[in-house]
Parts: C-alpha cells; sequence; structure tokens
C-alpha cells in the first residue's frame, strides 16, 4: 500500500478527532485543555500515540537538546495550539520540527479560533 496514502488517511483520522474535541469545547481554553480531550478521542478512536514524546534535535550529526511534540502518531507529528489565529511563525516552526525531527509528515491544529484550524505539513528533504 502506498505510504502516503497511508499518511493522508491517518491526518484525516486525526482531524477529525480534533474536530470532535472543538464542537465539544469551542474556543478559549488552554492548550492542555486540549491535549487532554484530544488523547481521549484518540483512545476512543484506537489510535496508538505518544503524548509530549521527546524529540533529539541534531545539528551536523551532533545532539544539540530535544523538544517535546505534542503527539507522535504512527510518525506523524500533531503540535496543538490554542491561539485566535495562526501566524506564519507557528508553521515554520513546525516545518522546523518535521525537519529536525526527520518526519515526513506532520500536522499542526489550532483549538483557539472560533472554526477549527488546521495544517497538514510535508517535509520534503525526506
Amino acid at each position: 500500500m502506498d505510504k502516503h496514502f497511508d499518511d493522508k488517511k491517518l491526518t484525516y483520522d486525526i482531524i477529525g478527532c480534533a474536530m470532535r474535541v472543538h464542537t465539544e469545547l469551542g474556543c478559549g481554553f488552554q492548550e492542555v485543555i486540549y491535549q487532554r480531550a484530544l488523547e481521549i478521542e484518540l483512545q476512543e478512536a484506537g489510535m496508538e500515540y505518544r503524548r509530549e514524546f521527546e524529540m533529539p534535535i541534531r545539528y551536523k550529526g551532533q545532539f544539540i537538546g530535544g523538544r517535546r511534540v505534542d503527539f507522535l502518531i504512527s510518525g506523524i507529528s500533531v503540535e496543538l495550539k490554542a491561539l485566535t489565529q495562526l501566524e506564519d511563525v507557528h508553521l515554520a516552526q513546525a516545518m522546523n520540527y518535521l525537519e529536525a525531527y526527520e518526519l515526513k509528515t506532520g500536522l499542526l491544529i489550532n483549538f483557539g479560533a472560533k472554526k477549527l484550524q488546521f495544517h497538514r505539513l510535508t517535509n520534503t528533504h525526506i
């Protein structure tokens, strides 16, 4: 089966879980509240995930620090925000994480707006 198709299906399912959370809670809570609610949705959907998974960041092959990804779901990085509006810097940050983690696909999901915002991201360096 085509791996790209698998990523599309999985990101679709993750976004569906996020939509259920946003429909139930709306906007206005702190990010951690959405993170906990999304975890419940992922469990109910039977998805395997890691929450706040520590990922190493390397520069020229050397470890220079780490960053916790909100969720790592079958190799897909999921970053959550609870902002009134996403800005270009948030997209750039999420892309940098994909490159640093050497992952192909990621999601940036914002629960803070009146309507759920999400972006599928692809690391073209892989």
